[in-house]
């Protein structure tokens, strides 16, 4: 079954960038942003992830961490953020066990562009799943969908 709003985010800890491991939990208390994207070096992802890195200091004054999920091995990952020059962590989920959790595979077992955004408690507070995976979610819609959780 897919994670889905109001419901408690489904763990995990995987490896990522740098010889990290990146555990959900870890973020108790603060926002967090997975930002689940279909391969490295693809254009739009490379877009998507560059342009969460250029407002990483945005999300970081609103208390907010960006982790980018996709199927391609950590060192894959190192690659990408250093070829492309992406600063958020990147995280491996080789057997897509995470991405099945959240519900972010395709009919193939493709990851779908998709992003949760988790509150404090661990519950998810925004999802946005694509179709096509042409598009993705501005950092400034997702810094709004930050703010709005601040108020309410």
């Amino acid at each position: 079954m897919a994670a889905e709003v109001g419901e408690l985010a489904p763990n995990f800890s995987l490896g990522g960038t740098g010889g990290k491991t990146y555990i959900l939990s870890d973020y108790l208390g603060s926002t967090l942003i997975l930002a689940f994207y279909p391969e490295d070096f693809s254009p739009i992802c490379t877009t998507q992830l560059n342009a969460y890195s250029r407002s990483a200091s945005d999300f970081t004054q609103l208390n907010t961490t960006v982790l980018g999920i996709s199927p391609q091995s950590s060192e894959s990952h190192d690659a990408f953020a250093e070829r492309v020059g992406i600063t958020i962590p990147l995280l491996a989920d080789t057997d897509k066990g995470v991405g099945q959790s959240y519900g972010v595979l395709g009919p193939l077992g493709f990851y779908r562009r998709s992003v949760f955004v988790i509150d404090g408690d661990g519950v998810i507070r925004y999802a946005h799943r694509t179709r096509a995976g042409l598009t993705y979610r501005s950092s400034g819609e997702l810094l709004e969908v930050v703010r709005s959780l601040s108020v309410s």
